[in-house]
């Protein structure tokens, strides 16, 4: 019998990494969605978690339809604080008007993952980190963006906590690879229900 062939349905680097790290075997088909569009129609009838969970599914059916009955990950990852979800900053003037926002403030990381097999979400589920800001001074925070360079361009909160930006921050609560942006010890349970992982 031939082992199912697993898909990651995202180019991030980090999520790469994280299964890679785990010891999986997969291909690389980033997902073609309308990412903005999608959570803009969802933001008056679903929690920040859930936006998270169905851009997971979205992504994990979109390339699912396009590799038959290969099991499909697909994953997401909002930032939220109050009401507002940010977006990921296009330049460094976006980066600066993120962190000016987030600093000394607490916001929240929601990421979700899901299973998509042909035209169907097998699985699914979402987890939520909570991250408190120092209150960094307008130096500091050019200070950190010299340091940063263009890898918080790919970073919601126009931070890699798992490198320089871990410096802004007073307080961190939550799952590290929630933080990194996929929900993995929950997904490698389900892969290994399933016989994969």
């Amino acid at each position: 019998m031939t082992a199912a062939r697993l898909v990651l349905a995202s180019g991030s680097a980090a999520r790469r990494q994280m299964l890679l790290n785990a010891g999986l075997h997969f291909d690389v088909v980033p997902a073609k969605i309308d990412e903005d569009r999608l959570r803009d129609d969802l933001i008056e009838a679903a929690s920040h978690s859930e936006i998270a969970a169905e851009l997971a599914a979205a992504k994990a059916l979109a390339v699912a339809a396009l590799q038959p009955c290969a099991i499909v990950i697909g994953s997401d990852q909002i930032l939220s604080t109050g009401e507002a979800i940010l977006s990921k900053p296009r330049s460094r003037s976006d980066a600066r008007d993120t962190l000016r926002l987030l600093r000394g403030r607490t916001h929240w990381l929601h990421s979700g993952v899901a299973i998509a097999i042909d035209d169907r979400v097998v699985w699914r589920a979402v987890e939520s980190a909570k991250l408190t800001m120092r209150t960094i001074s307008n130096a500091e925070l050019e200070d950190y963006l010299d340091v940063a360079g263009e890898g918080i361009f790919g970073c919601v909160g126009a931070y890699e906590i798992e490198g320089a930006g871990i410096r802004l921050f007073e307080r961190v609560e939550g799952d590290h690879f929630t933080i990194m942006g996929m929900p993995l010890l929950p997904l490698l349970a389900e892969l290994r229900g399933q016989g994969i992982a």
